[in-house]
């Protein structure tokens, strides 16, 4: 049986002006919630000392754990040791490297005494082929500091800030542990009480979909404000200590804001997954999930799609996972149906009933979430309700209805981006997300929102025909279902539209029998490209005309990645990116020579 406290309130009110603007938000109030982050960190060291905080693998493969009041008193030490360091005002922390016990002391000790601090995604100095985005970020951020957990790792960016900013000084953690035995005066204490709900806590760097990244300025207010909006959304959260297990990374505001920030709030343990949702990187998370028993789980579609099988192979880790797990929480893609099967029929066999599978939407400007499908019988697509104390306005742009969000969550602007600040608000200042929604339920806006894809994202064909990304991708998704899992939409400047597929692996074996294939081999197998045929011919039975027909398809065989921005902070597809990204999938479903194929490999 579901508890009766999982879910917070969810009834809603909606008014519509004379020029058809509706106005919604939730008629629960927000309830008071801490002026800065880290009066969390000293509550929970006063009372719950010796609870585990923070715990990480070490090179023996053996948990490091870090309770409450030693989180604390280092750092305070750090804290010290960074005004040791004498900032200026222009001055910040940049954090290059992965989640860590490190990397969280230092993020909380910056923000602990009011240095801005700025987790840069490690992408931008591992993977890169250039360091443009790198050197962007730096520009911006003015580092005096710049951690780098293990800097035979990143010998390259670190070659290459060197030259940019001779100046800066790189901390490893070994210096970090060092600095964390730093005795401390009273003037760690003094710089706390002069931190405010005003005071910049952290900047997040979006993906820059249409060009370089802009960092998003985190105050304590905003941060604080949403982990409440959050805990009354899901009040189950503070009837018990949480213990998380995750992977999601910190420069990203789902893992950094979202899944830490619970841990910090309600006084639970996180412990940080070395794995990722990768063919190697999932054996890791699998390993871990063995001994440790969630209470509640986050993770984006492709990682529950790769642990399926380990789970239906293993019952004792099935068992073990759903002992305490209240919920599983996707985001960053729409979760296809056959996962959700997958994961229900799991709880069956290890609870005797489903636990609720759930979503939301936000975004890095929104602290992230603003609103949450927080209901039994959830589906796929919902995005629910707004969070307490924030007002959404819905206008019409074209045929849609764009989303724009005001409350105490919602971000100040773009860091040393006052041009970009300033079209990113109307009026009202309301945040203009380009994120465009429907009702669920015209008549019953207690129903929450549907997403209906991105403003920006329609394009014109050379015909000069406009072509609505939205509702052609929900029609082909629908169509294709359960074999396709997302689409990105081709033809800007083109003269027929194209369609890049994001398929869904664990229903496409579902239609092939040879288990021995390769990689490539499985996706070019003719069972999926008839399958993908049959399903364009269908779609275009309906089509009415240029704008509404798909004429190719082409198969991306891997996901959309994170590290390359591909997947938006508001949990979609950026179509900007993939298309930038994979260009040269682009240009395949272009090319004269693949004029009589439908299916391109």
């Amino acid at each position: 049986m579901i508890a009766s406290n999982l879910f917070g309130p969810q009834q809603t009110t909606r008014t519509i002006d004379g020029n058809g603007i509706v106005s919604y938000a939730l008629v629960q109030d927000l309830e008071k919630y801490p002026e800065k982050i880290t009066e969390k960190l000293i509550q929970w060291a006063s009372q719950s000392p010796d609870y585990i905080f923070l715990a990480a693998k070490n090179k023996q493969g053996e948990w490091e754990k870090l309770s409450y009041r030693e989180a604390l008193s280092k750092v305070r030490s750090i804290a010290q040791y960074l005004m040791n360091q004498t900032f200026s005002p222009d001055e910040s922390i940049v954090i290059l490297s992965e989640n860590s016990i490190e990397h969280g002391l230092l993020a909380l000790a910056a923000m602990h005494i009011g240095i801005p601090y700025s987790p840069l995604s490690p992408a931008y100095s591992l993977i890169a082929h250039d360091f443009s985005k790198l050197q962007h970020c730096l520009k911006l951020m003015t580092p005096k500091i710049i951690f780098i957990q293990d800097p035979s790792k990143f010998h390259r960016a670190i070659q290459f800030i060197q030259t940019i900013l001779p100046g800066v000084k790189i901390v490893s953690a070994h210096d970090l542990n060092v600095a964390s035995t730093t005795k401390v005066t009273a003037d760690v204490d003094h710089q706390y009480t002069q931190v405010d709900a005003d005071t910049i806590a952290k900047v997040l760097f979006t993906s820059g979909s249409t060009g370089l990244p802009k960092g998003v300025i985190n105050t304590q207010r905003m941060w604080c404000a949403n982990l409440q909006q959050i805990t009354q959304a899901f009040p189950f959260m503070k009837d018990e200590p949480p213990v998380f297990i995750d992977w999601l990374p910190w420069n990203h505001t789902f893992g950094g804001n979202h899944n830490f920030g619970l841990t910090l709030y309600h006084g639970g343990t996180l412990y940080i997954d070395e794995g990722r949702p990768t063919a190697d990187g999932v054996l890791a998370t699998i390993n871990n999930l063995k001994s440790i028993s969630p209470t509640a789980y986050f993770n984006v579609p492709k990682g529950f799609e790769m642990m399926i099988p380990y789970f239906e192979q293993d019952e004792e880790l099935s068992n073990t996972f759903f002992s305490k797990v209240k919920m599983l929480f996707y985001a960053g893609a729409s979760l296809a149906q056959p996962i959700w099967n997958a994961w229900e029929a799991l709880a069956i066999k290890a609870l005797g009933r489903k636990i609720p599978i759930v979503t939301g939407l936000g975004c890095t400007e929104s602290g992230p979430s603003a609103l949450f499908a927080n209901r039994i019988n959830c589906f796929s697509g919902l995005l629910g309700i707004p969070v307490a104390g924030m007002k959404v306005k819905l206008v019409a742009n074209g045929d849609k209805m764009e989303a724009s969000y005001q409350g105490p969550n919602i971000t100040p602007g773009y860091w040393r981006n006052p041009e970009a600040t300033n079209t990113a608000f109307d009026d009202e200042h309301y945040y203009q997300t380009g994120d465009a929604v429907k009702f669920n339920h015209p008549a019953d806006p207690d129903q929450g929102l549907i997403f209906d894809g991105r403003i920006t994202e329609d394009f014109k064909l050379t015909s000069g025909t406009w072509v609505n990304t939205g509702i052609l991708k929900s029609k082909l998704i629908a169509t294709g279902s359960p074999y396709i899992q997302d689409v990105v939409l081709t033809g800007l400047d083109r003269e027929f539209i194209g369609a890049i597929l994001f398929l869904n692996s664990m229903a496409c074996k579902q239609l092939i029998s040879d288990e021995t294939l390769h990689e490539i081999e499985f996706w070019q197998h003719p069972s999926i490209s008839q399958r993908l045929e049959k399903i364009l011919e269908e779609f275009n039975d309906s089509a009415t005309g240029g704008s509404t027909r798909i004429q190719k398809m082409i198969i991306a065989m891997e996901p959309p990645a994170f590290e390359f921005g591909e997947i938006t902070d508001k949990g979609s597809i950026n179509q900007n990116v993939v298309l930038k990204h994979r260009a040269h999938l682009v240009e395949k479903l272009y090319q004269i020579n693949s004029s009589f194929n439908t299916v391109i490999f």
